[in-house]
């Protein structure tokens, strides 16, 4: 005979489900309450403080932070992960340009008048190439610049944009809206590359008036030094661009009959023809080898810890211009500062035995200013394997208040959390309503922002890697990147706030039964 089951009163079965729940909401905020306004002040001032010189990639101030933050993640108890050690040190080179120029039929052209280069090149001699002319550089199933010339060695000659007809019609996506070949110059250079072109000389404009004025904005920011991945480890991609009046040298043409291929090409032929200058060209990059370093700090987790969860921010800034230390107290010191308050919080729940199923890795980086680098590099030399990278949560500019908010600092911008996981945005959106209350803004996802700050910040690398991100931020303010971004203008309720929501957040991804589903 069965034994009949006791019935168990509604209200107890809701009692015995919610009782854990309140228990694990009141163990996060118990260990969210280990980050406080007073340990973020005394750690952004030493990250600020004149020693530091404001942290310049790959100088004594930048490996005086970078030991600084190593030295805390010690003292928090965690692991070393780098072959017992918190760095993982690269090798960049900084580059800076020497002679360059092109002579065309024996006219020498003026760097930074005549032309100009994005990315790095090293033609350390003069060289002589012979030219020829790609169209729109393109190589696509549904119309190919490529299918009657060879480049292989050659210097070739491309228009930005894409072929259209005379209503704005692309040949490639039959509507006015363009490709992603129209406005990506890196895309026909790497293409024109894979052909076996040697050089990659580009036409953006339409006038030799447009090419003056874009080289007079671009000229302060494109004749720095720059640092890059050594020559050896990665090279970024690169290309001379030319007004069109110097193309239509190159190709032995009028510079109008020149422009006027641009609106027929694809379309329909032309009687212009065109042959190779006398072209030589140097463009000579001195490099100086600069050593930086990541500086990484491990949580084990427990059931779940070959599993990991990443907590991320930039360390390096700008340093010295001219005597000015450029501090970086919001870009990115209150994201260290961040990472560094989760890294303690995490540390003593572990210590009461309270640590995280899933293992948890502390990660500042170095290079960010300089176009992403330390992230990247991580992101190409995992120390975890990223197939078993649960997400990255980037802090970069938590600090202050943009325009749109000037009179209200409960705000947030969460940028990407719902571009590669849904669940993740749901985790993050919950992990407010329980702990913080603050306006989760999501300006700057839409897809025609033109900030493109999806791109801007370190997630980005491991976005490209098909791991979810977000992206935490309070906008650009009139400091940015200036040295008035002192600590004194550091709105610390703030930071301290968007702490609390990244600790609960992270509590939460490293706990729940399961890891977070990408979407299809």
């Amino acid at each position: 005979m069965a034994i009949k089951s006791p019935k168990i009163p509604f209200k107890l079965l809701l009692l015995w489900f919610f009782i854990p729940y309140t228990l694990v909401a009141q163990e996060v905020k118990k260990y969210a309450g280990e980050i406080n306004e007073n340990d973020l002040y005394q750690y952004l001032s030493v990250l600020v403080s004149d020693s530091l010189e404001g942290r310049g990639t790959g100088k004594i101030g930048q490996v005086r932070a970078a030991n600084y933050i190593a030295h805390h993640f010690k003292n928090q108890g965690l692991t070393a992960p780098v072959h017992g050690s918190y760095f993982q040190r690269f090798n960049l080179a900084d580059k800076k340009w020497g002679e360059v120029y092109l002579k065309i039929n024996g006219k020498q052209l003026a760097f930074f008048k005549d032309f100009y280069c994005y990315g790095q090149m090293n033609i350390k001699e003069e060289t002589k190439f012979k030219v020829v002319f790609a169209g729109f550089g393109i190589d696509d199933p549904l119309y190919s610049d490529y299918s009657n010339i060879n480049v292989k060695g050659k210097v070739v000659v491309i228009f930005m944009g894409e072929p259209v007809d005379s209503a704005g019609i692309s040949l490639l996506t039959k509507t006015k809206t363009l490709s992603a070949w129209a406005g990506d110059w890196k895309k026909k250079s790497r293409m024109a590359t894979e052909k076996g072109a040697a050089q990659v000389f580009i036409v953006s404009v339409n006038s030799d008036e447009e090419f003056e004025k874009k080289v007079i904005s671009l000229k302060h920011h494109l004749s720095k030094p720059k640092m890059t991945f050594a020559s050896k480890t990665k090279m970024s991609d690169a290309a001379f661009f030319v007004s069109p009046s110097v193309a239509a040298q190159m190709l032995t043409i009028k510079t109008l009959d020149f422009l006027s291929l641009k609106k027929t090409l694809g379309y329909q032929k032309t009687g212009f023809k065109m042959k190779s200058a006398k072209l030589l060209v140097k463009a000579e990059s001195i490099e100086t080898p600069v050593q930086t370093e990541n500086v990484l700090g491990y949580l084990e987790g427990t059931d779940l810890k070959d599993e990991l969860v990443v907590v991320t921010a930039h360390y390096d800034h700008l340093g010295m211009q001219e005597e000015k230390i450029f501090r970086g107290a919001d870009d990115d010191g209150t994201g260290v500062i961040t990472v560094m308050s989760l890294a303690k919080a995490f540390s003593i729940a572990k210590k009461d035995g309270k640590g995280p199923r899933r293992s948890i890795l502390f990660m500042t980086f170095t290079g960010e200013e300089h176009g992403l680098l330390g992230s990247e590099y991580y992101a190409d030399f995992p120390v975890f394997p990223l197939a078993n990278t649960v997400c990255d949560l980037n802090i970069d500019m938590t600090g202050r208040l943009d325009a749109d908010h000037a009179k209200d600092s409960n705000y947030v911008y969460v940028i990407g959390s719902d571009k590669l996981s849904d669940e993740l945005k749901q985790v993050n959106e919950q992990a407010n309503t329980s702990c913080c209350g603050l306006k989760l803004d999501y300006k700057f996802d839409a897809s025609d922002d033109p900030n493109k700050f999806y791109y801007r910040s370190d997630h980005y690398n491991f976005a490209k890697k098909n791991i979810p991100v977000i992206f935490y931020f309070n906008g650009v303010h009139e400091d940015y990147h200036q040295s008035t971004d002192t600590i004194d203008k550091i709105v610390f309720s703030k930071v301290h706030k968007i702490a609390q929501l990244v600790f609960t957040t992270t509590w939460n991804l490293a706990n729940q039964p399961s890891r977070l589903k990408l979407n299809k």
